[in-house]
């Protein structure tokens, strides 16, 4: 089942989206919104999948769906806590300012907590006053949106309260990060609002990509029209979907809507850092892993931070080469008030 949240208000109105992402049927008569269906999932669901089914047989009115049309799947959210499960891209953060990773880091998943009250639209432009200091970067990821979460929930349970899977582009601002991260009290100025796929889709869609709690298909981003990575979001990834909501849910619960992101998708190659498409490898999720490498080899980083007037592509195919969520289509706009 494919849901969608069609611009609509503050929290958008809930679609059912065909298999093929051309047709939607308005979900209204079951649950208005996304959250809604969330806070009784347990309830909603059977009816969502009758009118998934039904828009598959024709049986249920439908209309054209186009993605330029989407908000968020959830415009706003109880709680975004993004973890950092490729552990390559946190052993290249490190490495190229010549410290160790902690060996409490392959047991211990990082995670932070970011705002969720103003999620983008796939659509939206990335605003920013300014593409000069700030290092305005993209960050192709994979996430989840949970169901309620009992506090301490094991990593084997806790798979059990995922209700769907989406893309994200966590927009990130490398030039703010290590001033907030000097004060030791985490992120904030340097994560503006995300943007997430026009489809979140439940687990069963995905078939046999998804299993033991990760995705496992390439995540393809695309930079200024051009390919830049698409790594494998199965492959590589230390900490699955399991045990980041058990993380989460160490000391307190989790209420439905919560969304839980993946991290920088990052992949190793012959057990060293990744390369370039162009090179015969499968990219980067993310500007900075690349001047990461290019820092670590040549001694400093060239590849640029976004500026306005760039473009990111987020998507991710199935076997048979159409589009799974639909796709994040950005560009790096000037703020106007």
């Amino acid at each position: 089942m494919k849901l969608a949240s069609l611009e609509s208000g503050r929290d958008g109105k809930l679609v059912v989206v065909s298999k093929d992402l051309t047709r939607y049927t308005d979900a209204a008569r079951v649950a208005s919104t996304l959250q809604a269906a969330l806070d009784d999932w347990e309830t909603i669901e059977p009816g969502l999948n009758e009118l998934a089914q039904g828009l598959e047989t024709g049986s249920v009115p439908a209309e054209r769906f186009h993605e330029r049309e989407c908000a968020s799947p959830l415009p706003r959210a109880y709680q975004w806590a993004d973890g950092s499960a490729y552990i390559n891209h946190v052993e290249l953060v490190r490495k190229a300012r010549g410290a160790d990773v902690p060996k409490s880091f392959y047991e211990d998943p990082l995670m932070y907590q970011g705002g969720s009250d103003s999620f983008l639209g796939p659509r939206d432009d990335i605003v920013m006053p300014t593409d000069e200091g700030w290092g305005i970067d993209m960050e192709g990821e994979i996430a989840v949106i949970t169901g309620d979460v009992p506090m301490g929930v094991s990593a084997d349970e806790a798979g059990d309260y995922i209700r769907l899977i989406m893309l994200v582009n966590d927009v990130s601002l490398r030039g703010l990060i290590p001033g907030e991260l000097a004060k030791g009290f985490g992120f904030f100025q340097s994560k503006p609002s995300s943007a997430f796929t026009p489809c979140a889709v439940t687990p069963e869609e995905l078939g046999d990509a998804w299993k033991d709690g990760a995705l496992h298909l390439p995540l393809i981003v695309n930079y200024n029209g051009k390919p830049f990575g698409q790594a494998n979001a199965g492959k590589d990834m230390t900490f699955n979907f399991g045990q980041l909501i058990a993380h989460a849910a160490k000391s307190r619960p989790l209420c439905a809507g919560t969304i839980i992101g993946s991290g920088t998708v990052s992949n190793k190659l012959d057990d060293g850092p990744g390369k370039a498409i162009s090179e015969g490898g499968d990219g980067y999720s993310c500007i900075a892993e690349i001047r990461m490498i290019e820092t670590i080899y040549d001694g400093a980083a060239k590849t640029p931070f976004m500026s306005f007037g760039d473009t990111v592509e987020i998507k991710m195919k199935d076997e048979d080469g159409k589009s799974i969520f639909g796709a994040i289509e950005q560009k790096v706009s000037r703020y106007e008030r």
